[in-house]
Formats: C-alpha cells, sequence, structure tokens
C-alpha cells in the first residue's frame, strides 16, 4: 500500500528523498477504450474477466537527490528509468514505499512531444509554458532568450510543422531550461543534436543548477553522463543496481554488457572496407525542396548533385536544420522535389525514426506486417520473417500488446529489427543509433554489418563523428541545405570539426568583448 503517513527526518540538501519506492501493473488489464475492448471481446481476443496478474516495472527504489547536483540515470531499455521519471514528476502514483520531493517538477520526456505542428513556434513556447503553470508575464520577459537559445531565427513564427527534428530539439529544451524550474527531468530529452547543442544544453545545465534546485538526467550516452553528471544511478531490472561517482559507474555498467561477437569486419574497432562498384544507386541532379511559409519560400535544399554507388556506405552530416532529414524524406520518395530530380534504383527501406510509423492502438504484431507491407514486402515474405523479427527485437510476449504500452525502447528496437530483418536494397538510417541502450547499439551495429554485405548501398545520418569515422566510405557535409563538402569520411568529420571549432572562438570572444564593453560602461 502506498505509504503517505510515513515521515523521514529529511537534511536541508536532501531535494529528492526516496525509500523502498514500487509501482505495480496488472498486466491483465486493458488501456484500450471501450470500442476497441469490446471489437477484441467479439473477436475473442480478450476474455470478459481475467485473474489479476501483477508485475512490478519498479520495486524497492531507494536513493536521495541533493540540492546543486546534476543526477544521471542510465540502464537498459526498459530497466525503469521513464517509469521512475513519471513518478517523480507525479504523473504516475508508487504503489509502496516513501518519497518526498521537495520543489516544483519541470519535465521534459521527449522534444516536441507536447507541440502543436500547426502552431508556430512562438505560440508553442507560450503553450507549452502555460501548461507548466509558468504566468504569461514570465513567458514575455523570457520569449526572446528562448528565442536565441533555440537558434531558430525567423522560423520561430512559422508552423512547427516544417521543423526538423534538431529544431524540435533545440526550442523543447530552450523552453524548459529557461521558465525558471526547480528540478528539471530530461528524460532522453539530450540523445538528439549535434555536438554544438548538446554541449549548449550541457552549460546551460550547469547554470541551471546554481540558480534551481538540481537536474536529473535520462540517458543512454555514457559519454555524456559521465563528462555532465555528479552522480550517476543505475537501475537495472526495476532495482538500484548502483549509484556513484559516475566513471565508476559507467566502467560497471560497460562490464554488464556482452562484448560483441567479433566478425571479419568490426564496426567498433575496424575502418569499413568495401567493394565500391560503378553502378549508381542514388543519383541527385540540382536537387532542391522548397516550402511556402509565412514569410516567403524557404529551401531547405538546394542545387544539390551527387552520386551514391553500390557498395558504399555514406554519413550525412551536419547541425541540426541543416537539410539532412529532409534529404531522408525525399530519397524515400516521401517528399518530392521541387527542383532537378532525384533517380533511386532499388527498393529503399528507412528507418527516419524509431517507432513514427507505428499505429499505437494496434499491437507490435499487427504493426510488423502494417510497416513491412507500407515498404512494399510481400505478406509471405513478412510470415517467413516474422519470428526473427521478434526474437532481434527482444521483446518478447509484448508483441501483442498494443503498442501504445511500449516504452520508447521497445519502439526502438521493433523499429529497427523490422528494417533491418527485412534486408533492403538500400537501407536509409535517419539519427536512429540516437536511441537505445548499450546493449541494443551494439546488436544493430552489429546488423548493420551484416547488411552492408548484402545491401546495395547504406546512408547514415548521424551526429555520431567517431561513428562516421570509423564505419561511413564516404561523408557528405551538407549546410543550410547545400553539400558543403562530399567525399573521404575522415576528412569530411576533420573540416566539420575545425569548422565548429571557429565558430565556437568567435562566439567566446565575442562574449569577451561584450563584457569588457560592460565592465568599461560601469566603470
Amino acid at each position: 500500500m502506498l505509504n503517505e503517513q510515513k515521515t523521514i527526518e529529511r537534511k536541508p540538501d536532501e531535494i529528492i528523498v526516496a525509500e523502498d519506492v514500487g509501482v505495480c501493473f496488472d498486466a491483465n488489464s486493458s488501456n484500450d477504450d471501450y470500442k476497441s475492448r469490446l471489437i477484441n471481446l467479439l473477436k475473442g481476443k480478450e476474455k470478459l474477466f481475467k485473474k489479476p496478474k501483477k508485475i512490478w516495472p519498479l520495486e524497492s527504489i531507494s536513493f536521495k537527490g541533493h540540492k546543486g547536483e546534476i543526477l544521471g540515470i542510465i540502464g537498459s531499455n526498459g530497466a525503469g528509468k521513464t517509469t521512475l521519471s513519471k513518478i517523480i514528476t507525479g504523473i504516475l502514483k508508487h504503489d509502496k514505499g516513501y518519497l518526498h520531493v521537495d520543489g516544483k517538477v519541470t519535465a521534459l520526456f521527449s522534444f516536441g512531444m507536447g507541440f502543436n505542428k500547426e502552431l508556430t513556434g512562438r505560440e508553442n513556447v507560450y503553450l507549452n509554458g502555460m501548461m507548466l503553470g509558468i504566468d504569461k508575464d514570465l513567458i514575455d520577459e523570457y520569449i526572446d532568450e528562448i528565442h536565441e537559445f533555440s537558434d531558430l531565427g525567423e522560423f520561430i513564427d512559422q508552423p512547427m510543422k516544417y521543423y526538423s527534428s534538431g529544431m524540435k530539439a533545440r526550442l523543447g529544451f530552450s523552453v524548459a531550461s529557461h521558465l525558471q524550474p526547480e528540478i528539471l527531468i530530461l528524460d532522453e530529452a539530450l540523445n538528439t543534436g549535434d555536438a554544438k547543442f548538446s554541449q549548449k544544453a550541457a552549460e546551460k545545465m550547469k547554470e541551471l543548477v546554481q540558480k534551481a534546485k538540481m537536474v536529473i538526467i535520462v540517458t543512454h550516452s555514457l559519454r555524456f553522463a559521465q563528462r555532465n553528471c555528479d552522480r550517476l544511478m543505475w537501475i537495472d531490472k526495476g532495482k538500484v543496481r548502483e549509484i556513484g561517482d559516475p566513471k565508476t559507474v559507467v566502467k560497471n555498467y560497460r562490464a554488464s554488457v556482452p562484448p560483441p561477437v567479433k566478425k571479419k569486419r568490426s564496426l567498433e574497432l575496424n575502418k569499413t572496407e568495401t567493394i565500391v562498384r560503378s553502378n549508381p544507386v542514388i543519383e541527385a541532379k540540382n536537387l532542391g525542396v522548397s516550402f511556402k511559409l509565412n514569410t516567403g519560400e524557404f529551401w531547405a535544399l538546394k542545387d544539390l548533385n551527387f552520386t551514391i554507388y553500390e557498395g558504399e556506405v555514406v554519413g550525412i552530416i551536419g547541425h541540426n536544420g541543416a537539410g539532412k532529414s529532409t534529404l531522408c524524406k525525399v530519397m524515400t520518395r516521401i517528399l518530392a522535389p521541387d527542383s532537378g530530380s532525384i533517380k533511386v534504383h532499388g527498393e529503399t527501406s528507412s528507418l527516419l525514426g524509431y517507432g513514427t510509423g507505428f499505429n499505437p492502438q494496434l499491437t507490435g504484431r499487427d504493426n510488423v506486417y502494417l510497416n513491412a507491407m507500407l515498404l512494399g514486402i510481400p505478406k509471405h515474405i513478412i510470415d517467413e520473417k516474422f519470428e526473427k523479427i521478434v526474437e532481434f527485437s527482444g521483446i518478447k510476449d509484448a508483441i501483442n500488446k498494443p503498442v501504445k504500452q511500449y516504452s520508447s525502447g521497445m519502439r526502438s528496437r521493433l523499429g529497427f529489427s523490422i528494417a533491418a530483418v527485412l534486408r533492403p536494397d538500400i537501407f536509409i538510417i535517419d539519427e536512429a543509433l540516437s536511441t537505445g541502450d548499450l546493449a541494443f547499439r551494439q546488436r544493430a551495429t552489429e546488423r548493420i554489418q551484416e547488411m552492408m554485405d548484402r545491401a546495395k548501398a547504406v546512408v547514415i545520418v548521424t551526429h555520431s563523428m567517431p561513428f562516421v569515422e570509423k564505419v561511413c566510405t564516404r561523408a557528405i557535409w551538407i549546410e543550410k541545405g547545400q553539400i558543403r563538402f562530399d567525399g573521404d569520411a575522415e576528412e569530411a568529420v576533420k573540416l566539420y570539426r575545425e569548422a565548429m571549432g571557429v565558430k565556437k572562438a568567435a562566439k567566446r570572444a565575442s562574449l569577451k568583448n561584450s563584457k569588457s564593453i560592460k565592465q568599461n560602461v560601469v566603470r
């Protein structure tokens, strides 16, 4: 039973105190609407009365969060990290144990999740702020800072349906971090974004904890967690496995993941070697894509010329909003070019975002067939590969549950499994490896390795420069919708990093001059 009467002595710096916290679900209960339940009942898929079957996604969680700290939470997909975040924010109620949270919680579960795509970015700032209980006067006070921090420029007054995932990411973090949160929870919110944005967000969080009470980061990025968190808590199967020094916890967590199977070519260690043939797979000539915005016509892509040949592994790099996702949508025929042309010689299978194409009301099984058939895969092929898809995803019996009951990690695994097991001619992955735990990413990279031997070409959009250097045979750097560099992957990464360094140095110099001017004025 929920223990609300228990009082525990707390120290002044203890912002969160959790003792033996657990949450219980009935595995046989249905979260479907009455219409869906009636249909399933008539079909014989659901019994009128079912014996309760309790499961504990969280059990005996005990920890303390301290004032002024950045606490990181890591663990495998399905370990209970998001469930714990929802309990701290009050979205879920715990069924046992004691929990005290000293302060108002602001949570960002995924970038752009609460945005209305028909409203402008500015309108969404006010909408999200007021949903968080922030007074309009305070939003008025911070709107310019939010706009500047997000780097959206004139797009702040455009409908969000025209935003890239990176633009939504920047705005989401800007809103959550600027409106004076007491306790800020970022659940997988920093997994998307380029290096420049991640660094900016990290600096903002360190600034936040000087004024706010604490920040909690749920992440699969062990490097980011180790660099930016004061402590790490490792959750495993609904229990706290370890909590303490980030370096030590990360080391022990890595050791718990089985080592990758050594193969002829390892994505983790060796540079990719592949035979590039003269057969063109994707040909773009003067390619352009435009959108009609409030301020006029905007070219997301303009005058792109490139040819991808059979056997190539091409990395697409660039800042958030550069046009990378738009290019993926053109290559997969989701968008048609407004100028120029593109020819794709072969069937493409794209992973533009884990689970984005899922129907939440349908089961995982139904979504496997739906997604595969949308890719043009015949039903008999899906029947043949179905068990392998489920086995690779690791979601087991949950394949027969509605996708709306899945965690983000479960959607991740199933989405990748559908795309990878069906072995497409051309495999396009847009930031797909940014989501998922260490073990999943390891399995995913091994599967991509296998696909490189069978597919005509692999195109990967990513912000991971080490991944591009080791895996890609070539890289295309896109800046403001145009190709800045196209060639050797290592050379592309080098030039991209140098450009980022120059911009950072210029920004630091500008800030230094600005401070100097202010000091002189005061004197």
